[in-house]
């Protein structure tokens, strides 16, 4: 068989359902013929975007096939936003054919990628496939899971194989040294505050059950990053919400006055996706990584090792607890709710505001209210839209909410919410985004009609860039650069969407509960709300008590 078969017969074995693509590339014929999904997005970083957010929400391997030179060029980004997010896509360009390597006119995706994938090399004969696939897989399942790119040159695609056999890879995952755990469970009982900081790795091993279980066994409240979001439920009564950009006023109270740090599925690096630890904090750190660790932070107590394992041994090593477990946990939860109800209380002019134009935090508040939470993914894009979500939308399972880290570009949602769709497709599948961010990436839209993946695009219009606006020099304001115009609705129609546009604060619900209403009966819809331009974020010291 040629290499694009073996290829393609490695997918197949290896458990890939379906890969995500801009033609052309040979391998596409190979993956066709063993009767892999291909979906198509409208430019290659999307079909990034898409291969992610199937990725995570279905704790897999993502696969996305691109062409060589442009089209490895215009994948760049997205891989960029997964490796700083920690998601395993497998990257396959097409490549030069080997007559043709080390000429100036060809692009070199190996050397380029190399900075932003845990492994890039070119297949350079194909009868090294089956060798250098089971290496790709391996480091795509195990450790910190990050992009891995190999490069297919034409001639490798139709050269021949003989004697194919492939083993698929599976999992490995391994525990902390009892001698760290110990060290740690004994810092953790004579804490006075201590707080649990649960990150994306929580997600990735599948360790919500044993999260929980821990934070109720040690009455210890559980605040997440973003990208963590939804690893612990937020209705729950140790919840303490999400911190990033924005944080919830119970981060802010217990984060602050902690004397003792549980990191576990956290990077502990201070990026968009995680939050700055407050100096004179003991910390505790369970990270798969050991890359992960002093990092930017010394941390007192390391346990190396998955963190469903690890949190296992601590269940375990914790056991019986000194005196009434209820009445401590009692005590902790009663000032939890205490701390949101004001928190609330301070935000409620916004979050129930009749201004218009209407206040996006509005927005977001009717649909914390609306959905229905256990049966709902949703996600956000860079800017004002992560701020205003992400610390009022509570979250109740896990990959209910793909939040995201350090590098994504405006209108990555819409990808990452499409491959959500495709990897639960019986759940409602929900994107929010800034006008600018829609303008950037609308034109996928047809990609979800195309593809039957129906979603549902929240769209806050308020006519500027507004979360730039405190950055922008006052001498360049006269050329408003950060002014954005479009008729939207028109748009959405054009491209087969259900649209409106709401500019009535009082049919805010409404217009959400028709939208809901149009994706179930499987057609994609866009609610454009007209919304001013807020600036004030709830962010850490307590400045979301402050009005603006």
């Amino acid at each position: 068989m040629q290499g694009r078969n073996a290829i393609a017969k490695i997918l197949k074995a290896q458990g890939v359902e379906c890969v995500f693509c801009f033609p052309t590339n040979p391998l596409l014929e190979g993956v066709a013929e063993e009767g892999i999904r291909i979906l198509t997005g409208r430019t290659e970083r999307h079909a990034i975007h898409m291969a992610d957010g199937y990725a995570r929400t279905k704790n897999t391997v993502g696969v996305c096939i691109v062409q060589g030179g442009p089209g490895a060029q215009h994948a760049f980004p997205g891989v960029a936003q997964a490796y700083a997010d920690s998601t395993p896509l497998l990257i396959l360009p097409g490549g030069a054919a080997r007559n043709r390597w080390g000429l100036p006119s060809e692009f070199n995706p190996v050397q380029a990628f190399q900075t932003i994938t845990k492994w890039s090399d070119v297949i350079n004969h194909a009868a090294r496939i089956p060798a250098i696939f089971a290496r790709a897989f391996t480091l795509l399942e195990m450790g910190r899971r990050r992009p891995v790119l190999l490069a297919t040159p034409r001639d490798v695609a139709v050269e021949e194989v003989d004697d194919f056999a492939f083993t698929p890879i599976k999992r490995v995952r391994s525990a902390a040294d009892p001698a760290n755990v110990r060290e740690a469970i004994a810092l953790i009982k004579v804490a006075k505050h201590p707080i649990l900081f649960a990150g994306q790795g929580i997600l990735w091993a599948e360790a919500s059950d044993e999260l929980q279980q821990f934070a109720e066994q040690s009455s210890i409240p559980v605040m997440t990053t973003i990208l963590g979001k939804g690893a612990f439920p937020e209705t729950h009564a140790l919840a303490l919400g999400s911190a990033g950009p924005a944080v919830t006023g119970m981060v802010d109270h217990f984060l602050s006055r902690a004397d003792l740090v549980i990191a576990v599925g956290a990077g502990l690096t201070r990026t968009l996706a995680s939050h700055e630890i407050p100096a004179r904090k003991k910390i505790i750190q369970i990270s798969i990584d050991e890359a992960d660790v002093n990092a930017e932070y010394h941390v007192d107590s390391v346990l190396l090792g998955d963190a469903k394992l690890v949190l296992r041994q601590m269940i375990e090593a914790f056991g019986p607890t000194i005196g009434t477990v209820e009445d401590a946990t009692k005590l902790v939860t009663q000032e939890i709710a205490d701390v949101k109800s004001k928190w609330l209380s301070s935000w409620m002019p916004k979050l129930t505001s009749s201004e218009t134009p209407i206040n996006p935090y509005r927005v977001v508040w009717e649909l914390n209210k609306i959905v229905d939470k256990d049966n709902t993914i949703i996600t956000h894009d860079s800017g004002m839209p992560r701020e205003q979500l992400s610390p009022f939308y509570e979250t109740t399972k896990p990959r209910g909410y793909l939040g995201w880290g350090n590098a994504h570009q405006l209108g990555s949602s819409l990808g990452l919410i499409m491959g959500a769709k495709l990897a639960a497709p019986k759940k409602l599948a929900i994107h929010f985004l800034g006008d600018a961010g829609f303008s950037t990436v609308a034109n996928d839209l047809e990609t979800a009609i195309r593809e039957k993946l129906p979603i549902l695009t929240i769209l806050v219009n308020n006519s500027t860039m507004a979360y730039y606006d405190q950055w922008i020099p006052r001498a360049i304001e006269k050329y408003r650069v950060t002014d954005v115009t479009g008729n939207y609705v028109q748009w959405a129609h054009a491209l087969g969407c259900y649209a409106e546009r709401i500019e009535d604060p009082e049919e805010i619900a409404a217009a959400l509960k028709r939208g809901i209403k149009v994706v179930d009966g499987g057609q994609s819809a866009v609610l454009e709300f007209v919304t001013c331009a807020e600036n004030v974020v709830s962010r850490w010291g307590s400045a979301y008590f402050q009005r603006a």
